[in-house]
């Protein structure tokens, strides 16, 4: 079983606080526009059609999605309105689950090395505080961490990860700005390693303005790794800001072109109304969502479940 996996009914109760913006300000849109009428015909799926691409699900994935209900409909003889929301609700959740998009967070499996986790995303996403939440929910879950500096570009990056390193009370291993990223992610495996460390987690530069130099960055950060520990990273963790709608879709295109991503993380999610973006960026990608963030606090960082997301997104809208 994946790490924080289990769904308290305090993450359910946090994880519809932090979705409350989009469920408000979009999903509930959709009770409205049913309103009076008693049949899903061609105008109500044009209507849930705009709804969904001005919730930023995006295009293609709305079209899949109305796809779906059409042939739904027509199949299963639905005539009532009243059944939308369910049948909507059932195939984003299938749509996630065809996506890859597994329930839970990381796996950390048992063994004699530390699992490595590298991460990567642009500047202002919350990719440093994703890396203190994630260390701080290993820690409580009785896991060994140690934090490596690597985005060396940035003295604020550096600076933000001791910040986190301290509140979360594990070890930073770090050589200051403008040393050499590979050379901090070697010295933080090898350390690690050395001491029995279950988990590091890598923090990269998110520099997207000269896409060849992060692609052999990442690819050096990479190779240096192995050097250490064979199949390092046993994870590269896109973190995304939710609130950027699609924008985000196009940063996570842009790194899954220069490395290889395995999880994403989308942050922000209780500061906008944009959170069908999650469906869209896993639908397109087929890339897990591993975590969401629903809130400024430290345990605000949920392991991504795709039924518990849906029926917050839904909420009181039956």
């Amino acid at each position: 079983m994946a790490f924080f996996g289990l769904f308290s009914k305090e993450k359910k109760e946090r994880l519809d606080q932090g979705l409350e913006k989009s469920r408000q300000s979009v999903f509930s849109k959709i009770s409205r526009a049913l309103v009076g009428k008693s049949k899903v015909d061609d105008e109500v799926l044009d209507e849930l059609e705009e709804i969904l691409i001005t919730s930023d699900v995006g295009v293609d994935t709305t079209l899949r999605i109305i796809e779906r209900i059409e042939q739904r409909v027509s199949k299963d003889k639905y005539t009532s309105t009243s059944e939308l929301n369910k049948v909507l609700r059932e195939e984003i959740v299938a749509l996630l689950e065809e996506s890859n998009t597994e329930d839970g967070g990381f796996n950390i499996p048992d063994s004699p090395d530390p699992y490595v986790i590298m991460v990567v995303g642009v500047n202002g996403v919350g990719k440093t505080t994703t890396i203190g939440k994630l260390a701080h929910q290993f820690k409580q879950a009785g896991k060994s961490v140690v934090l490596g500096a690597s985005d060396t570009f940035r003295a604020a990056a550096v600076d933000q990860l001791k910040i986190w390193s301290e509140r979360v009370g594990v070890p930073i291993v770090t050589q200051g700005m403008g040393a050499d990223p590979a050379s901090v992610a070697f010295d933080t495996l090898a350390s690690s390693k050395a001491k029995g460390t279950d988990v590091v987690i890598i923090d990269t530069a998110g520099r997207l303005h000269n896409k060849v130099n992060l692609m052999n960055e990442l690819e050096k950060i990479r190779n240096v790794m192995q050097k250490v520990i064979p199949n390092a990273p046993h994870e590269v963790l896109l973190v995304l800001d939710a609130s950027t709608g699609q924008n985000a879709m196009e940063q996570a295109k842009q790194f899954t072109k220069v490395t290889e991503v395995t999880a994403m993380a989308l942050t922000k999610l209780d500061g906008t109304a944009k959170g069908g973006v999650v469906i869209g960026i896993s639908d397109q990608l087929k890339i897990p969502v591993k975590y969401i963030g629903v809130g400024e606090q430290i345990n605000d960082l949920q392991a991504f479940n795709r039924s518990e997301f849906v029926d917050s997104l839904f909420k009181d809208q039956d």
